[in-house]
């Protein structure tokens, strides 16, 4: 089978889920002809992608988040106003796709939770049929729980979803745990790359980080201040920024470096981030408590999800003292171990499309809806601090 993959590009979860669903492709001797990335123009590719996937790599302008340089929180509505502004952009980028996916002579498209790729396969209808992964799908799951936010919010998040997912085939929802497949929604393990599933874990003596926006560097220098007998190791992605910077002995600011955050998760002894699924799966995985520092809803959503599995706490700033006083309390979730492990069978026999088509799924839209409505949603734990 040949497999033209489609990215969103913000962050690394969705780039190093594309690798990890790579690594499976080609070991079984199946062919990915060419990636596309999705990303705005602010931020660069980091360079581990181009070197753990050794096929063509185009890069496209698409949608991005708006952030407050103050509470480093999204700005919804500036968000909005920004991207819709940025619509003939946005139009030449679905051509762009659409031409990729003509020429590309693929059997089947796959979707990292890119809106342009929904947005082309709405618009266009390429006749190659395409299949969606990512974490977002497990919000249209009927067991799947919401934390207490805004339900604006919430609808919005849920609408942004249907966006990257129309007229697929298939909805693969990345869990951390086995649930039941409903309609088009298929449950499956988190995408952890080889390199994680091989490493073998040790306690060290420092907290590792990574933020999406290089604005939470202050939180953390500050923090800092007050704390520096607490090493501490940063991965981020600002531009321009040297390959290390070294504030002092115990405080360091990495640029986004796969190979090494991998090293610095498998020896540190607890683990904070913005609330990404991928980073926090491969946390688990090795057994590190984590901090969440969700930065806009979708990141509340994951974090709610991650402690309702025993990853860890979520923080509506980068307190680490929070975090180092839960330490005791962790306790590894060795089931999600096992259910990762499953990933490769399980993915092999999820990208099969079927030929009928699944009218169940819109049932299941629909039944999530009318719960939505009726406020379907749990209590927080009394670790989940609200933002």
């Amino acid at each position: 089978m040949k497999y033209l993959f489609i990215v969103q590009g913000e962050g690394r979860g969705h780039l190093t889920q594309a690798i990890s669903m790579y690594e499976i492709l080609t070991r079984n001797g199946d062919e990915v002809v060419e990636i596309l990335v999705g990303k705005n123009k602010l931020l660069t590719l980091p360079a581990f992608f181009r070197e753990k996937v050794q096929c063509p790599v185009s890069v496209f302008n698409s949608s991005h988040f708006l952030f407050s340089p103050t509470s480093k929180k999204s700005l919804f509505f500036k968000s909005i106003a920004y991207n819709l502004g940025k619509l003939p952009d946005y139009i030449k980028s679905i051509f762009f796709i659409k031409k990729k996916i003509n020429e590309c002579q693929a059997d089947v498209v796959i979707n990292f939770y890119e809106i342009l790729t929904g947005l082309t396969y709405a618009f266009s209808r390429p006749s190659i049929p395409y299949i969606c992964i990512a974490h977002q799908y497990l919000f249209f799951h009927p067991d799947f729980v919401f934390p207490k936010k805004s339900k604006f919010q919430l609808a919005g998040l849920l609408f942004f979803t249907r966006l990257t997912c129309l007229r697929a085939s298939k909805l693969l929802a990345l869990s951390f745990k086995d649930m039941p497949d409903v309609g088009k929604i298929h449950v499956v393990p988190p995408l952890i790359r080889k390199e994680v599933l091989e490493m073998t874990p040790i306690n060290g003596n420092y907290i590792l980080g990574y933020m999406l926006h290089a604005g939470f560097s202050e939180e953390i220098i500050q923090w800092h201040q007050n704390n520096k007998e607490i090493m501490l190791h940063f991965f981020w992605d600002k531009k321009g920024a040297p390959e290390e910077l070294k504030i002092d002995e115990n405080l360091i600011f990495h640029q986004l470096n796969d190979t090494g955050f991998l090293n610095y998760m498998a020896n540190c002894k607890a683990y904070t981030s913005t609330g990404g699924f991928e980073s926090i799966c491969e946390a688990m995985y090795l057994q590190k408590p984590v901090m969440m520092v969700p930065a806009h809803i979708e990141q509340e959503c994951n974090a709610f999800d991650a402690m309702n599995a025993g990853a860890g706490i979520a923080s509506p700033e980068f307190n680490l003292t929070t975090l180092i006083e839960y330490l005791p309390a962790y306790v590894p979730n060795y089931t999600f171990v096992k259910w990762a492990n499953s990933s490769k069978e399980l993915f092999l026999k999820k990208l099969k499309i079927e030929n009928k088509k699944d009218m169940s799924f819109y049932t299941t839209c629909l039944h999530w809806n009318l719960n939505f409505l009726n406020l379907r949603q749990r209590n927080t734990s009394r670790s989940y601090i609200n933002t």
